[in-house]
């Protein structure tokens, strides 16, 4: 069977991960609330209204992609781009190429930071399959100038990272939503596990600090992730209604192979 992304892949392994896939979307939701480009999120108004919600729907969406066999996951980027097409359609203009290409960008840098602050450095063999497995995402959607390899990746991120993020009131709309959602105690953490993950400049924008209290609890929780004992202390941090589609998360979605 062919597969879009190789089942020994590292993006396999990244992404068949809960707490690797719940820090890469952490990062991403710092970013995304500075993104110029944010008001296309509040156009359907289903961001804020249930941030969590659209979380695991993106999530879905992103591991029918790295598990499925290829026709699988090039069904499931051309509903991601129909998804997309349908909004530009009824807002009447399309939504900017470096929008996209801030994304895309997001979900490889994400990728690597969050498996690295959870697990070990990866390798410059790996950073160049995460970025090649994710440009051609972005190919099958359509989206313009992808960079061609690691390196060029690298340098094309900085330059949006300069050019495309600006605080708004979305911004802080957003990060009330993500109070309202998450509660008190789970929003700290949610800003502290950002600290980690994000580039200075999301850092500095959204007053993130670099959370050095978080990083002990990591340490103790990398050598003891696979007692029960940090099972129920994770569970405990999590809201009732989402543990379970957190927990699927940690499970290879061999269902996608048949889509």
């Amino acid at each position: 069977m062919e597969y879009f992304v190789a089942p020994g892949s590292i993006v396999r392994r990244i992404w068949g991960t809960a707490d690797t896939v719940l820090f890469i979307f952490a990062g991403a939701a710092a970013e995304f609330a500075l993104n110029k480009a944010v008001d296309w999120l509040y156009f359907t108004g289903r961001l804020p209204a249930d941030p969590l919600g659209r979380l695991f729907s993106t999530v879905d969406y992103a591991r029918r992609i790295v598990f499925a066999d290829r026709a699988g996951a090039e069904k499931a980027i051309a509903g991601i781009a129909a998804i997309h097409g349908a909004v530009e359609a009824s807002r009447g203009q399309a939504i900017p190429a470096w929008a996209y290409r801030d994304v895309l960008y997001m979900l490889i840098a994400y990728s690597i930071r969050a498996f690295e602050v959870l697990e070990r450095p990866l390798t410059p063999a790996e950073c160049t399959e995460i970025t090649e497995v994710f440009c051609r995402v972005g190919q099958r959607m359509g989206i313009v100038d992808l960079p061609a390899s690691y390196p060029a990746w690298q340098a094309d991120r900085q330059r949006h990272l300069a050019a495309d993020l600006a605080p708004s009131r979305f911004t802080a709309d957003l990060y009330r939503q993500y109070r309202r959602h998450l509660g008190g105690p789970r929003y700290a953490l949610l800003r502290a596990v950002q600290g980690l993950v994000v580039p200075a400049p999301v850092r500095e924008q959204l007053h993130l600090g670099r959370s050095a209290w978080l990083r002990p609890a990591l340490a103790f929780y990398r050598s003891t992730r696979h007692l029960p004992l940090s099972k129920y202390l994770k569970n405990t941090m999590l809201s009732h209604e989402y543990r379970a589609r957190i927990k699927a998360l940690d499970e290879v979605p061999t269902a996608y192979s048949h889509l």
